[in-house]
């Protein structure tokens, strides 16, 4: 009678161990950030939803650059983010080697764990920049890669190009593409704005060009052409979410959880997304929390 009631007891107490372990404590927080465009935002949100579903208490600070956001997550500001891997391995790390997207990743996997940073599973999206044109100009002007466009530059026609400040002045930005490509354009030609600016300037014909990402919906819903990247500037740029090591210890729950929503994201389901917000109008509350729950994750 004693080993059974014995045993009843250190069942109930394994059962109860086990569930401290899955489901945090309702005084767990996490910080979510994100950057200031609509993929970002996006994530943020469906992140910041996922956790609150799972019992975490959440604060969610997106609209942020790039650098800033990284920052506060090395110092402790923010807790969780998606970056993408182009990102971490030339700007935060310097690292200007081409490398594959297996490579890219193990490579910034393994630099950012030294600054206290764990990368979880990558997604299938790759976000990676590209030169977009109206389909019916890159006909006309036969341009299909961005060898076609330098041609068309250095032959000289006159083109305007449309991308956001951090682009222009950034370390895998303009000029070490212009001075791959062996062109160059006056700086007349180029009209810095707003990253959501560029799609409308774009579509309107106000400009020739743009700087697109390549997984934003806008691309196909406004019938641009993506240029080709023949000379493989750009590296890959998966989408994957980073969380500091102090707090994915503090919160081992947060791994699994965060890479189930990894798992259900590709290009074109970013696309799509992005589109709900951007073309429909949808508010990104609404678009994230009918995501989470078509994909069976809340």
């Amino acid at each position: 009678m004693k080993n059974s009631l014995f045993a009843r007891a250190f069942a109930l107490i394994c059962v109860l161990i086990a569930a401290c372990w899955i489901i945090p404590s309702s005084a767990a927080t996490v910080i979510v950030g994100g950057k200031n465009f609509t993929e970002q935002q996006l994530m943020a949100e469906m992140t910041t939803q996922l956790l609150e579903a799972k019992g975490f208490t959440v604060t969610k600070k997106d609209g942020m650059g790039s650098a800033v956001l990284r920052q506060a997550q090395e110092n402790g500001q923010v807790d969780i983010y998606w970056e993408y891997t182009g990102t971490s391995l030339i700007t935060y790390n310097k690292i200007n080697d081409r490398l594959s997207p297996e490579d890219t990743y193990k490579k910034v996997k393994e630099l950012d764990a030294a600054k206290g940073l764990v990368w979880l599973n990558p997604s299938r999206a790759n976000n990676v920049y590209a030169f977009a044109m109206n389909e019916d100009e890159a006909k006309k002007l036969g341009i299909v890669t961005i060898s076609d466009l330098a041609k068309a530059l250095k032959g000289g026609k006159t083109l305007t190009f449309a991308c956001n400040s951090e682009f222009y002045a950034r370390p895998d930005g303009l000029h070490p593409l212009e001075k791959m490509y062996g062109f160059e354009f006056s700086q007349d030609e180029v009209k810095r704005m707003d990253s959501g600016l560029t799609y409308q300037a774009l579509k309107d014909r106000q400009v020739d060009l743009a700087l697109v990402f390549a997984t934003d919906g806008r691309v196909p819903a406004f019938h641009f052409v993506l240029l080709k990247d023949d000379k493989g500037y750009f590296p890959a740029y998966a989408l994957t979410p980073v969380i500091r090591k102090a707090t994915l210890d503090a919160n081992p729950s947060l791994g699994p959880i965060l890479n189930s929503l990894s798992a259900k994201l590709d290009a074109p389901t970013m696309a799509r997304l992005n589109a709900s917000v951007d073309v429909s109008k949808k508010s990104f509350t609404d678009v994230a929390h009918e995501f989470l729950k078509q994909s069976g994750l809340i």
